[in-house]
């Protein structure tokens, strides 16, 4: 009965902590540098003209990526900073979130405080992005999934990762982990209710401008798979340390919206990033459904390994990438979770170290030590993801789930 206080307590500090890391990225650290507001200030007047996305203008991302470009506009203070509210409001949702993950699990105060306040820092370790991007809209929605799933609610769940999808499609990875994980815990009926859920919510979501506009919606599928490969990315920085030590020199150019190699290699290195991404996260669905034993640390250690794999080896790495790990790392239990959040914190710092100030001489020039530190940085997403997958496999590891588990009683009352 004293472990809930205790909890909120730890989140209403992270979320404070969150806060002045907000603060101090939009009066110091940020300052408008290569901020993606402007582009969604452009949508949200379009929107607010009357006009359609995917019908009367090109629209990058998925549909349920809008309300959070859109609401803004209706706050009363200016846009960025209306923006930046609302992106702590959804920071301030992950920790709660997270919380209840926690909470859920049995973790000790301990464990609870470091992993909230790792969650309320990384803003101001990160030195940018997470008021800037909208990237902890879709967050807020795998995070609260997953709690959804080890709290056993498939429909909430489901609809979470439903409405995930169809803001940044990303969540989706965690569909399968559900599926599995409420089937063994409460059988098919379960886990088919969650696949509904997922469906109809992204049904809801997609289908009106399917009907609308089906071309624009094919042609936001075709943009966001069919990217070239990011100068940010693990291939890139690879590459880019090559030229370094004398093998043929690669260009940038701009596509897609953003900054990718162009030249020999770059292809090649695209492909394998793609499919290092197919078969790491192929291997966390696998090590997950092969464990005879998978309670809730087993779930939230499969949910975890899945994104940060899914960041790790993706062709496209944009920084803002990083806010999807924030509040997931943080959830790992034990030695491996604090090698896991010490891994996390490094990304996050080295990302700091030539993002935004040096962006345009890594990208343009890829200079060093700028392209040094972004290869230091893809290699601590790799050691990070490889740290969680090798745990998942570990058949027994989790065998001792606790008894306290809140999950576990409900589904044994």
């Amino acid at each position: 009965m004293r472990r809930e206080p205790r909890t909120w307590t730890a989140a209403g500090a992270a979320a404070v902590l969150l806060g002045i890391s907000f603060y101090a990225l939009v009066t110091w650290i940020e300052k408008g540098q290569l901020s993606d507001v402007p582009v969604y200030v452009h949508y949200a007047g379009l929107l607010r003209g009357g006009h359609v996305p995917y019908r009367d203008f090109a629209f990058e991302y998925p549909p349920a990526a809008l309300p959070p470009m859109l609401l803004p506009n209706y706050m009363s203070w200016s846009y960025p900073t209306s923006f930046a509210v609302l992106m702590g409001v959804c920071g301030a949702g992950c920790i709660a979130a997270a919380a209840s993950a926690l909470r859920a699990v049995g973790a000790d105060a301990m464990r609870t405080w470091v992993a909230l306040l790792t969650i309320g820092v990384s803003p101001l370790v990160l030195g940018s992005l997470f008021d800037t991007r909208f990237d902890l809209w879709p967050t807020l929605l795998a995070v609260g999934a997953l709690t959804a799933l080890v709290r056993e609610r498939p429909l909430v769940s489901g609809a979470l990762l439903g409405l995930g999808f169809a803001a940044k499609l990303w969540p989706a990875v965690l569909l399968p982990i559900a599926v599995v994980h409420l089937w063994r815990r409460r059988g098919q009926p379960s886990a088919l209710a969650s696949v509904v859920a997922f469906v109809v919510v992204a049904a809801a979501c997609f289908v009106p401008f399917a009907v609308l506009a089906p071309d624009g919606l094919h042609a936001m599928f075709s943009d966001q798979l069919g990217r070239p490969l990011q100068i940010e990315s693990l291939g890139a920085a690879v590459l880019m340390a090559g030229q370094h030590v004398g093998m043929h020199p690669l260009t940038t150019v701009t596509s897609h919206g953003a900054q990718a190699l162009s030249g020999r290699g770059a292809g090649l290195a695209a492909d394998l990033s793609t499919a290092g991404e197919v078969v790491s996260v192929l291997a966390v669905w696998a090590a997950f459904a092969r464990r005879r034993n998978a309670g809730g640390e087993a779930t939230l250690l499969a949910g975890v390994a899945a994104v940060a794999a899914l960041v790790a080896f993706d062709k496209v790495l944009s920084p803002q990438y990083l806010i999807w790990l924030a509040p997931f790392v943080p959830l790992v239990r034990g030695a491996r979770g604090v090698f896991a959040g010490g891994l996390l914190l490094l990304a996050l710092g080295l990302t700091q170290t030539w993002f935004p100030w040096h962006y345009w001489r890594l990208a343009n020039d890829h200079a060093a030590p700028w392209s040094w530190y972004l290869l230091a940085r893809d290699l601590a997403l790799v050691a990070l993801a490889a740290v969680l997958v090798v745990a998942l496999s570990r058949e027994g590891d989790f065998g001792a789930e606790r008894r306290g588990w809140p999950a576990a009683r409900r589904a044994g009352a």
